[in-house]
């Protein structure tokens, strides 16, 4: 696979960046002709900060947080989104906390569960869900049903890249959108006009990457 990865960073703050690729890539429920790579914000530090910094404007003088719920392995992004609405200060509502950053587990059977040791920090608690991208909404509605079902109160939902504005009702506020990626398309997987025109996957890709063929 030829690996042709275009920079892309915020206008609100260019050390949130990402990284795309045009082609035709197959997800777990979905394929779609670009490919998204959040690598940068996940692994290196002064990038996952200058991202939570920007994640952190929409909520920090108006909504209550107690833990951040993390999708797609973005806990160091969480971690430093957490300590920035922690901050003391007449701006942030949430200043002197202690927000809980977790990540849910998938079972076997291929849902969302939190172990006995952290749904505590969900049951009654203002949950703020993170993701690296939102593509169909499939996995951030499982995760908003997953957070209700323990009992947690969805505050707010936010990501890296969205392809859709809201989910469940819920506004999703989002470093980059399809007005940064103009031309992006989700397809259903059993009916992609890509793989009826034959033309060939370039790779498998999900939060961790992605896998050429």
């Amino acid at each position: 696979m030829d690996v042709k990865l275009q920079d892309l960073r915020s206008e609100r703050n260019p050390k949130a960046r990402i990284k795309i690729m045009h082609g035709h890539f197959a997800r777990s429920h979905s394929h779609v002709n670009t490919y998204i790579d959040i690598s940068t914000v996940k692994c290196r530090c002064n990038n996952a900060r200058e991202t939570a910094r920007v994640l952190a404007e929409p909520y920090l003088s108006s909504t209550q947080i107690d833990t951040i719920v993390c999708l797609d392995g973005m806990e160091t992004v969480g971690a430093f989104l957490a300590e920035l609405l922690m901050e003391p200060g007449n701006i942030s509502v949430n200043g002197g906390k202690n927000i809980s950053v977790v990540a849910p587990e998938m079972n076997q059977l291929g849902q969302m569960m939190f172990r006995d040791n952290t749904k505590r920090m969900i049951g009654g608690a203002h949950v703020l869900i993170l993701a690296g991208s939102v593509n169909t909404g499939r996995t951030m509605m499982q995760a908003i049903d997953t957070v209700v079902y323990y009992g947690g109160n969805v505050c707010g939902v936010c990501a890296v890249f969205s392809a859709a504005s809201k989910v469940a009702g819920i506004d999703i506020h989002a470093i980059f959108t399809t007005r940064e990626i103009p031309g992006y398309q989700v397809y259903p997987g059993h009916d992609c006009p890509l793989c009826r025109q034959g033309v060939k996957v370039d790779a498998i890709v999900n939060s961790y990457g992605y896998s050429g063929l």
